[in-house]
């Protein structure tokens, strides 16, 4: 049951701190277009798209971005642009692998 409330913690975490900012400006630091990480992250490049211009994501959505991200070794914290972790890879590396995949946008 831990490890359950554990996750659950871990992913309110990250969908406090990763904001619409963030995306644009961890897509720029990877130069990644919006579709190469709509095809990493399993999202819509409608959904990025809006999500970036600052609307609405669903939660799922938005930590597949943020996994995605962190899988590449990259961090996020409110009010500061994304930067390199040493040695952090997200919590769940593949996006794809999520139980509730299906429900991305």
């Amino acid at each position: 049951m831990a490890s359950v409330a554990m996750k659950v913690t871990l992913e309110r975490i990250v969908l406090f701190q990763f904001t619409h900012h963030h995306c644009a400006q961890a897509r720029a630091m990877l130069g990644w277009s919006v579709d190469t990480l709509a095809r990493e992250s399993g999202a819509s490049v409608d959904a990025i798209e809006r999500f970036e211009a600052g609307g609405e994501l669903l939660d799922v959505t938005r930590l597949a971005l943020a996994f995605r991200f962190e899988a590449e070794g990259l961090v996020f914290f409110p009010g500061f642009a994304p930067g390199r972790g040493m040695n952090v890879r997200g919590s769940t590396p593949d996006p794809m692998a999520r139980s509730d995949y299906g429900m991305i946008e």
